[in-house]
C-alpha cells in the first residue's frame, strides 16, 4: 500500500542526501504505478496529490496524466478539484491527451454547482487549445451572463484565452462585452477591462487594421471612453472601502487596467484623447506616492499620457513625475523612471533636460543597472549647449565603469564629439583624454576617427595634438594600445612640429548672463629634442609588447620611416632611425618583417622625400560615400536619392547628356561630349580602387552598356574637382576593361597602365563630381604634318631602369614582320598642353590600315627647375581601345631630353569616327602640385 501524502513529505524531508531522496521518490513512483495498473479507485486522488508533490520537486510524472482525466470525470467535488489541479500542473496545451478532457469540461460548465463550473472555466483559461476554444466558447459565453460574480469574472478570463487562440471570433463577441462594464463587482470589472484590452491588442496585431482604418472592436470600445473615464474618476473620489483598499488607494488594480485600456484607445486618436485628458491630469496630481500602489498607478498614468495625443502641459507633468521617481530610494522605481525617460526623451526633450542633474547623479549609484540606464539616457540628452558638461561626466564614468562596457562608451563618446563638438581643440582634448583612460578597450574605428580629426584640423591644432600625445605616451605604462597607435601615427606625421615650441591660449568662458566662469589661460609647450622624440617612441613600443600584438610595433616602423624624413637634417638621428627600422628584419611576424625590409630599402633611396611626405587630408565626403556604398552592398538596394545628395554607389551623381548614336559628323561631338541639357546619370558608375595609408578600398560595379554613352565615359572621369579639395600627391587613375588587368592604385607614385573599357563597360567615376561641360574645339586645327620616316617606335619596348629619359630610337620597329609592301608609318605631331612649365605633344603614327596606330606622348620641361611626380591619364570613347605603357620617367629634368610615354590605339570605327582623347596631367614643381585637363580632338583623319 502506498504512503499518504503527509508521510511522503516527511520521508523526503528526512533524507540527508540527494541519493536518498531519489530512492524514496523511485520507490513511491513504483507503488503509484502499481495502483494505477490495479485500478484502485479509492487511492486515485491520493496518488495524483503525491504526483503533484513529485512534480514540484522536478521528478517525471507523465505516467499519471490519465489519472487526472479520470478524476475530472468523477461526480464528487473533492476528486474533481484534485483532478483539475493535476490537469493544470501535469499537462500542457501540447499534450495529446488534453483533447480527451473536452467532453468533461463541457459537462462541468453546465453543472449546477458554481464551484465545479468555476474549476472548468479556470482550466479553459489556462490550457484551452484552438479546437477546444471553438467547441467550448458557447458555454463560456453563457457564464458571462451568470448571476454569480464568481463565474462572470472567471468566464471573462476564459473568454480571453479563447479569443487569443481563435482571433477570428473577436468580432462576434465585441458587442457582448459592453454590458459587463456596468457590473458592480470590482472583480468582474477588472476581468472585463482586461478582456477588452486583450481584444484591442489582438486587433492591432492584424495587418488589415491600422491608424487610418480602425477595427470594429476599437470603434465599439471608443464609444465607452466616457464610461471608463467616469469609472476612473469615481475610484479617485470614492471614500475608504476596506474590501478594495490597498495602501490607502481604492482598487489600484482596476485603475491600472483602466489606464492601460485608455492608452490603447487614445493612441493616434485626437478626439478620444481629449476626452481623457482631464481625468489623466487628476490621476497624476491626486495619487499618493508614499505607497508602492500609488507609484504603480502613476507609472501607468505617465505611460498613457506619453502615448495618447495629450497636451504639452500634461506631458511636462508626466516627465516631472518621472523626475520625482528618480529621487526615490527604491532602486526598482528609479530603474523604471530611467527606462521610461529614455523612451519619452524624443517626445519632450526640454522637459527631460530639467532633470539632467538628477540623471547625472545616477551615474554614481552603486547599482550597475541604474548606471547603465542613466548612461543610455545621457546620450539622448546631449546637445550643443551641454555637450561639454555631459561629456565630462561620461569620461568620469568611463574611469569606474566595468571593463566590458568601455568599448561601447568610447564609441558613444565619439559620436557625441562628432555631432556636437564646439571647436576642434575641445574635440582633440576629449579624444585624447578618452584614449588615455580606455585606449585599450576602444576599437579600431575610434582610433581611425581620432586620426582623421587631427589630420583635418588646422596646423596649430596638429602641433598642439602632437605635443599632448607625446606627453601622454611618455606617461603611459604601455597598456593603452589605442593611445599608442594614435600617438605614434601623429608623431610620425607631424614630428617636425615637436622641434618647435607651441603656445596656445584657452579663452575665457562666460555663462548665459555674461559672467566670467573661467579666466583665459595660456599654456606653452617646450620644443623637444629629436633624440627625445625617438626615445619616447622606442620606449612606448618596448612597454607595449606585453599588452598588445605587433600592431604598435608595425606603426612604430612607419613612424621611424616618416621621422627619417622629418629629421633628415640631423644625421645621427637619421642613422639611428634606419637602424631601428632594420632591427626587425628577422621578426617572426610577416607583416612586421615586410615593413622593416621595405622601409629600410625606401630610406636608402634618393627620392624618398615625396613618398614619406605627409598623408593627404582625408575627405569626409569620400568616407560618407564608402559608408553608403557598404550599406548598399549589405542591403542590396539603394535608398531614394535626394537632390544634391551623394548617390547610392558612394560617389556624387554625375551628369550626362542624351546622345544620338545615329547622327554623324566629322568629330561626332554629340556622341562624345553631348550638346543637349544634362541629365542625371545612372548610379551604375563603378568606383576604382583607392588606397589611403594601410587601408584599401576595392569597389566595382556591374557594367551596363545600354544605359551609358560616350559622354558618360569622359565626363565622369574628368569632372572638375571641388575648389576646396586638398591636393593629393601622386594621384593615379586607371580605367577597367573587359580584359584582365591589375587594379590601379590611386595613391601610387608609379605610373598606371590603363585600358579603355569595351562597348559594354560602364563608365568609371573616379572623382565623383558633376560633369564639366566644355566646348569642343574645331577639328583638325593646330596640327603639324611631318614627313614620314622609315621606321617607327617600338610600342612594346622595355621601360628604362634609370630615371633618365632614354633617347627614342627609330631603328627598332616592333612591326618589322609586316610585308615589305606596306609603307613606313607617317608621323603627325599634335600639340596638347603647354602650362606651368610643362609642354605635352602627341607624336602619332599609323601601324597598319586596320585602325591601329601609336601615339607617343612627349613631355618637355620649360619650368627652369626639375619636375617631379608627373602622371598622365587618358580616356577615349567606347569605339576606341587603348593600351598605355609606363612613362620612361616620372621626373622631367632640365635640358633637351624629353620623357616619353607610348600609347597604342585601335579605332574600331575607322573611317566613320576619328580619334578623340581627353587627358589629365598632374605634376609637381617646387613643391606645388598642378593638375590640368584638356580635350584633344585635332587628330588628323585616318586615326
Amino acid at each position: 500500500m502506498s504512503l499518504k501524502l503527509r508521510d511522503l513529505i516527511r520521508q523526503v524531508r528526512a533524507c540527508k542526501t540527494a541519493a536518498e531522496e531519489r530512492s524514496v521518490i523511485a520507490r513511491e513512483s513504483a507503488m503509484i504505478r502499481t495502483c494505477i495498473r490495479d485500478e484502485k479507485d479509492q487511492y486515485r486522488h491520493r496518488n495524483v496529490a503525491k504526483l503533484l508533490f513529485m512534480h514540484m520537486l522536478g521528478y517525471p510524472t507523465h505516467f499519471g496524466q490519465l489519472e487526472c482525466l479520470k478524476l475530472i470525470a468523477s461526480p464528487h467535488f473533492p476528486e474533481k478539484r484534485i483532478g483539475y489541479l493535476g490537469l493544470l500542473l501535469l499537462l500542457s496545451e501540447e499534450a495529446d491527451v488534453l483533447m480527451l478532457a473536452t467532453n468533461s469540461l463541457k459537462n462541468d460548465l453546465n453543472n449546477s454547482n458554481r464551484f465545479i463550473a468555476g474549476l472548468a472555466l479556470c482550466t479553459i483559461g489556462n490550457l484551452a487549445t484552438a479546437d477546444m476554444s471553438r467547441d467550448l466558447v458557447t458555454e463560456v459565453e453563457k457564464h458571462l451572463k451568470s448571476s454569480y460574480p464568481y463565474l462572470r469574472k472567471k468566464a471573462c478570463l476564459a473568454m480571453s484565452r479563447c479569443l487569443i487562440k481563435v482571433p477570428e471570433m473577436v468580432e462576434d463577441f465585441t458587442e457582448k462585452f459592453v454590458t459587463l462594464l456596468k457590473d458592480r463587482s470590482h472583480g468582474v470589472l477588472v476581468t472585463i477591462v482586461q478582456l477588452m484590452t486583450q481584444v484591442m491588442l489582438l486587433e492591432s496585431s492584424q495587418e488589415e487594421y491600422d491608424e487610418a482604418n480602425y477595427g470594429p472592436a476599437r470603434i465599439a470600445f471608443a464609444k465607452l471612453v466616457p464610461t471608463l473615464v467616469k469609472m476612473l474618476r469615481s475610484l479617485l473620489t470614492s471614500g475608504y472601502n476596506p474590501e478594495y483598499d490597498v495602501g490607502g488607494i481604492t482598487d489600484p488594480f482596476l485603475q491600472v487596467q483602466i489606464l492601460t485600456l485608455l492608452r490603447l484607445l487614445g493612441k493616434n486618436d485626437q478626439e478620444t484623447s481629449d476626452e481623457m485628458n482631464d481625468v489623466l491630469a487628476q490621476v497624476a496630481t491626486n495619487t499618493e506616492t508614499s505607497k508602492n500602489a500609488g507609484n504603480a498607478i502613476l507609472y501607468e498614468c505617465v505611460q498613457t499620457i506619453m502615448t495618447v495625443e495629450s497636451e504639452d502641459s500634461l506631458r511636462t507633468l508626466a516627465v516631472n513625475i518621472l523626475g520625482r521617481f528618480l529621487l526615490n530610494r527604491d532602486n526598482n522605481i528609479r530603474y523604471v523612471a530611467l527606462n521610461t525617460l529614455a523612451h519619452v526623451v524624443g517626445q519632450d526633450s526640454k522637459a527631460v533636460q530639467r532633470h539632467r542633474s538628477t540623471i547625472v547623479d545616477c551615474l554614481k549609484d552603486p547599482d550597475v543597472s541604474i548606471r547603465q540606464r542613466a548612461l543610455e539616457l545621457i546620450y539622448h540628452l546631449v546637445n550643443d549647449e551641454n555637450v561639454e558638461t555631459l561629456t565630462a561626466e561620461l569620461l568620469n564614468y568611463l574611469v569606474v565603469c566595468p571593463q566590458e562596457h568601455r568599448g561601447e562608451i568610447c564609441t558613444r563618446v565619439l559620436k557625441v564629439v562628432d555631432r556636437f563638438s564646439p571647436e576642434d581643440r575641445w574635440r582633440v582634448d576629449t579624444l585624447i583624454t578618452m584614449l588615455t583612460i580606455a585606449g585599450k578597450e576602444c576599437n579600431q574605428k575610434v582610433q581611425s576617427a581620432s586620426i582623421v580629426y587631427i589630420s583635418r584640423s588646422a596646423e596649430h591644432i596638429r602641433a598642439y595634438s602632437t605635443h599632448k600625445l607625446l606627453k601622454a605616451i611618455r606617461d603611459d605604462d604601455g597598456t593603452q594600445t589605442g593611445l599608442l597607435v594614435v600617438g605614434i601615427w601623429c608623431i610620425g606625421e607631424y614630428g617636425d612640429m615637436l622641434l618647435q615650441p607651441h603656445t596656445y591660449t584657452i579663452p575665457a568662458k562666460t555663462d548665459d548672463e555674461g559672467n566670467v566662469t573661467s579666466e583665459e589661460i595660456t599654456i606653452t609647450c617646450e620644443a623637444m629634442d629629436a633624440e627625445m622624440v625617438v626615445d619616447t617612441v622606442q620606449k612606448a613600443v618596448k612597454d607595449a609588447r606585453p599588452f598588445s600584438t605587433e600592431s604598435v610595433t608595425q606603426r612604430a616602423l612607419t613612424c621611424y620611416a616618416k621621422l627619417s624624413e622629418r629629421f633628415a637634417n640631423i644625421p645621427e638621428v637619421s642613422s639611428r632611425l634606419e637602424q631601428l627600422v632594420k632591427k626587425h628584419k628577422g621578426s617572426q611576424s610577416v607583416e612586421t618583417q615586410l615593413r622593416s625590409c621595405e622601409y629600410g630599402a625606401l630610406m636608402g633611396l634618393s627620392g624618398k622625400a615625396e613618398t614619406l611626405a605627409r598623408m593627404p587630408v582625408v575627405e569626409l565626403e569620400v568616407l560618407y560615400r564608402r559608408q553608403k556604398l557598404h550599406a548598399v552592398e549589405e542591403n542590396g538596394t539603394a535608398s531614394p536619392q535626394k537632390e544634391g545628395a551623394i548617390s547610392s554607389n558612394g560617389f556624387a551623381p554625375a551628369t550626362a547628356t542624351a546622345s544620338n548614336n545615329n547622327a554623324s559628323s566629322l568629330l561626332d561631338l554629340d556622341d562624345i561630349f553631348g550638346s543637349a541639357p544634362a541629365a542625371a546619370a545612372t548610379p551604375s558608375a563603378a568606383p576604382v580602387a583607392q588606397e589611403n595609408g594601410n587601408d584599401q578600398i576595392r569597389e566595382a560595379a556591374e557594367p551596363k552598356a545600354s544605359l551609358q554613352s560616350d559622354v558618360d565615359l569622359l565626363s565622369d572621369i574628368f569632372s572638375a574637382p571641388p575648389a576646396s579639395a586638398a591636393p593629393l600627391s601622386n594621384f593615379g587613375m586607371g580605367l577597367t576593361s573587359t580584359t584582365a588587368q591589375p587594379q590601379p592604385d590611386l595613391f601610387s607614385s608609379q605610373p598606371v597602365q590603363m585600358q579603355q573599357p569595351s562597348a559594354a563597360a560602364a563608365p568609371v567615376d573616379l572623382f565623383g563630381q558633376p560633369t564639366v561641360t566644355s566646348a569642343a574645339p574645331s577639328p583638325a586645327l593646330g596640327m603639324t604634318n611631318m614627313a614620314p620616316s622609315a621606321a617607327s617606335l617600338d610600342p612594346f619596348a622595355a621601360v628604362p631602369a634609370a630615371p633618365t629619359p632614354a633617347p627614342v630610337s627609330n631603328s627598332n620597329n616592333g612591326f618589322n614582320a609586316m610585308p615589305a609592301a606596306v609603307p613606313g608609318p607617317s608621323k603627325d605631331v599634335v600639340p596638347v598642353l603647354d602650362k606651368d612649365g610643362l609642354q605635352l605633344d602627341f607624336e602619332c603614327s599609323k601601324l597598319n590600315d586596320g585602325g591601329q596606330s601609336e601615339v607617343v606622348a612627349k613631355f618637355t620641361n620649360k619650368a627652369g627647375t626639375p619636375i617631379h611626380g608627373m602622371n598622365l591619364q587618358c580616356a577615349v570613347p567606347k569605339y576606341i581601345t587603348m593600351e598605355m605603357q609606363p612613362p620612361s620617367s616620372t621626373s622631367i629634368p632640365l635640358g633637351p631630353n624629353k620623357v616619353t610615354q607610348k600609347i597604342k590605339i585601335t579605332n574600331k570605327m575607322l573611317g566613320k569616327k576619328n580619334l578623340m582623347m581627353k587627358v589629365k596631367l598632374s605634376f609637381t614643381v617646387n613643391g606645388q602640385k598642378f593638375e590640368h585637363m584638356s580635350t584633344c580632338s585635332s587628330f588628323p583623319s585616318g586615326y
